[in-house]
């Protein structure tokens, strides 16, 4: 059996893996087109990027299908409790105040010190989270009742009673230091801890839904939930502290029980719950803005980027074996001479010329397989200064989706190079004075000047700088304690280690990884005690793992995603803090490698089995599995955790190299141009959109010949990336493209991070020099002093020693 401390390879003995369905092994792949035309014709991916799927969606991939027989033994457990102490009726046939009483025993219950008593009064409670599903005939009706349960459970105090149990769970050494010897972990070593997070999830998952038809006192109970959620008042920590605590302690491998799946998933909805989906950030920038007094901003992101359509993905071999012969047929025409070609390569690569017309069409293919096909030809995106006959007409583009932008840098750069190149002179940051320069560049700057974009990071570099500069005249600043602030006050001491576990599993999730006897094993609360004896059961358990891992990666990439968007508005010093320790660990390869994958099979894995799903599951009768069934997979299109996960990962890596010439010139070095071309196949407007953004930070170092061989990503660049004016991304005779000592570049911004960090947060360290100084004699004079017992004992012989022995020239001391 492959048990053993591997994260990767499925858990049954090679006879067993040969019978297995590729597509148990995550290598489902499907072929969406019929005919002969391409993949160009396929339909958009009917995808809507959101915080999180749909509720049921999200309840369900709580579980393993390994557990299913758990959902029995739960309600075996509240049934036995609820006939002790209530007649012969049903949850449901109860009132307000009966209902309240019970789940107050079941409280009290659990202080027993009896940990078999404890754990089953722990599955009751369970069983009411889950909805009491057994008095229950539709999947609408369960729900309904675990909202009802779960907001009666909140307020008799069941969570915080639930944070003290898992504390305990968490430093129970025992169970650690037994872990630790087991040859094999499975289910049944997590048993405590898998019970108490399903319930913490289903409570903080639930309440986190706003449901408009909530009476009154919930709406209050649920705001003052999500407050305690992120204030310090479990352990003197925000709850995500102690998760992360959790993540790493797993990853050190002092504890390899820990059921981490549902770990990441609660500390995913924790910080989603407490700190604000995508909406929220969105909201939250237009505060900020408005209090900062800058302009506001020049669109709504999330509605732009909805609105977006896919551009075609690239060409399938068919299609460029086609593509060769036309152009082979094409050799008979007049030959254009090479210096012909040349000079056209000079000019402006999205000026249309008639004479090239046809070429462009397969320009692409200098790249062979690599070419791409989007449906955007240049005179689409610029067109030509030749009017052409209403029917001849290519339909153009309304507009360009995103409002240019401009930085003040880049003005003061373009003031100083047409200074230096008219007049001779420079006036370093003056972007003000224009004497002596033509007409045209007056009506530049003031172009340059009209799409001014200033941010909410730039504001606070600079407010930061002055309080490095002037600590004392600067006063003191008002640190806002929101949600965000509590909780990088909270990790920031272990913050580096924090982000290693992360991507440590993370790499142990990836569908790229290899199993490897050292790398960490994630799959403690999916595998069985035994182990599968049938094909059937060894399919099943192949497509738990698989989407075990898929919900681990979806989970981590949303965490990373969110605290870097909220560490971002709150200070962009807390950001770069994060950002710079995920990049030190690698996280820059690391999502490259997982892109390294045939991306389409990936979103389009059918890993789930619909009817084990919760809570279908216990509401209807389970039809026999088969291996048919199992083969069959749900009729959905793609998978929507695998394309949120990648968009996710994507956001991130932008995230990471924005601005950072280093990190951009990291995505050269690690050739990542094919492999996000590649990913480019999705035929869904977000993904291609980030994909997209870190092609065009990159172009410029990737050559003639590339650029070249790749015109129409160009022109989906020009068409769907917001620009930058004055940005000479498409030619690679920028500044930026000179030999660069990358490694001040870090320095300077860790040495920036450092003294921001100190100045705010390390109030014992404070810089000597600045603290104050009492200078009156008589107050130092009467100040007490207390000094140490043997130094009391021994006063007369320090006087004598330091003080009567010692020859004193008052003279020297007088002059």
């Amino acid at each position: 059996m492959d048990v053993g401390g591997n994260g990767g390879g499925l858990p049954v003995n090679n006879k067993q893996r040969a019978m297995i369905p590729n597509k148990s092994r995550g290598e489902f792949t499907r072929n969406p087109r019929k005919d002969s035309e391409g993949l160009s014709e396929s339909p958009d991916l009917e995808f809507e990027y959101a915080d999180t799927d749909k509720w049921a969606a999200e309840l369900s991939e709580l579980y393993s299908y390994t557990e299913g027989p758990e959902f029995a033994l739960n309600r075996k457990c509240f049934e036995v409790e609820f006939r002790t102490h209530v007649a012969e009726k049903k949850w449901t046939e109860l009132g307000a105040a009966e209902h309240r009483a019970h789940a107050m025993r079941l409280l009290d219950g659990l202080e027993v010190i009896a940990r078999e008593k404890r754990l089953k009064v722990a599955r009751a409670i369970l069983y009411m989270a889950q909805g009491t599903f057994a008095d229950c005939s539709s999947e609408a009706e369960v729900q309904h009742w675990m909202r009802y349960n779960i907001f009666l459970l909140l307020d008799v105090g069941a969570f915080s009673a639930l944070v003290e149990l898992l504390n305990m769970e968490i430093d129970n050494s025992a169970a650690c230091s037994s872990a630790v010897r087991k040859p094999a972990i499975s289910l049944a070593d997590s048993t405590d801890l898998r019970v108490l997070l399903n319930i913490m999830y289903l409570m903080v998952e639930t309440i986190q839904q706003d449901d408009p038809a909530d009476k009154p006192e919930w709406k209050i109970i649920r705001e003052t939930f999500k407050t305690e959620l992120g204030s310090p008042l479990f352990n003197n920590e925000p709850i995500s502290v102690m998760l992360f605590g959790m993540v790493t302690k797993f990853c050190s491998g002092h504890a390899p029980h820990f059921p981490m799946k549902k770990v990441l998933l609660l500390l995913w909805k924790s910080i989603l719950f407490t700190l604000g989906g995508f909406e929220q950030l969105q909201s939250i920038k237009v505060c900020k803005r408005e209090q900062m007094g800058l302009p506001p901003l020049p669109e709504d992101s999330i509605r732009v980027v909805r609105s977006m359509r896919a551009a075609s993905p690239p060409a399938s071999a068919s299609d460029l074996i086609e593509q060769q012969q036309k152009r082979a047929r094409r050799e008979h025409k007049a030959l254009i001479k090479q210096d012909n070609l040349d000079a056209f390569n000079e000019k402006d690569p999205y000026k249309a010329d008639d004479s090239r017309e046809d070429e462009d069409d397969n320009d692409d293919n200098d790249n062979s397989i690599e070419g791409e096909t989007f449906p955007l030809e240049r005179d689409e995106v610029m067109p030509p200064p030749i009017p052409h006959p209403p029917s001849e007409r290519v339909s153009f583009p309304k507009g360009l989706p995103w409002a240019p932008k401009v930085r003040e840098k880049d003005i003061e750069n373009f003031l100083e190079s047409s200074r230096s190149k008219f007049i001779g002179y420079t006036l370093g940051n003056d972007t003000d004075t224009v004497v002596g320069l033509p007409r045209p560049i007056h009506e530049s700057i003031k172009t340059l000047k009209q799409h001014k974009y200033v941010s909410i990071a730039e504001i606070q570099i600079a407010k930061e700088e002055e309080f490095q500069k002037t600590p004392l005249s600067g006063g003191e600043e008002e640190v806002e304690l929101s949600s965000t602030e509590l909780l990088y006050q909270g990790i920031l001491p272990s913050l580096p280690q924090y982000m290693i576990a992360l991507l440590k599993i993370l790499l142990a999730a990836a569908p790229t990884s290899k199993a490897k006897t050292d790398s960490i094993n994630i799959l403690a609360d999916v595998l069985p005690e035994e182990m599968p004896t049938t094909v059937l059961q060894s399919m099943k358990l192949g497509v738990d793992v698989n989407r075990h891992k898929e919900i681990i990666v979806k989970a981590i990439s949303a965490i990373l995603l969110l605290l870097l968007k909220h560490f971002k508005l709150n200070h962009i010093y807390q950001f770069e803090y994060m950002a710079q320790h995920l990049v030190f660990a690698n996280c820059i390869p690391l999502i490259l490698k997982f892109f390294n994958q045939n991306i389409m099979s990936y979103i389009t894995a059918k890993n789930s089995i619909s009817v084990l799903d919760f809570p279908y599951c216990v509401v209807h009768e389970l039809p026999e599995l088969t291996a048919e069934s199992l083969e069959a997979g749900d009729n959905n299109q793609f998978c929507w955790r695998n394309l949120f996960s990648c968009i996710n990962l994507l956001r991130i890596l932008n995230k990471l190299t924005k601005w950072k010439h280093s990190r951009t010139m990291m995505l050269v070095v690690f050739k990542s141009a094919p492999i996000l071309k590649r990913a480019l196949k999705v035929k869904q407007a977000m993904m291609q959109l980030y994909v997209l953004k870190l092609l065009k930070v990159q172009t410029k170092y990737l050559g003639r010949q590339w650029r070249k061989s790749n015109m129409k990503t160009m022109s989906a660049i020009y068409q769907k990336v917001r620009h930058r004016l004055n940005d000479d991304w498409a030619y690679g005779n920028d500044l930026d493209a000179r030999p660069w000592d990358f490694q001040a570049e870090e320095c300077a911004l860790r040495a920036n991070i450092e003294r921001f960090n100190s100045r705010r947060y390390d109030k014992n360290h404070s810089n000597p020099d600045f603290l104050p100084v009492d200078n009156c004699l008589q107050s130092v004079l009467g100040q007490r002093v207390d000094l140490p017992e043997d130094f009391q004992m021994n006063y007369d012989l320090w006087l004598e020693r330091e003080v009567f022995s010692k020859p004193i020239s008052w003279e020297e001391l007088l002059q």
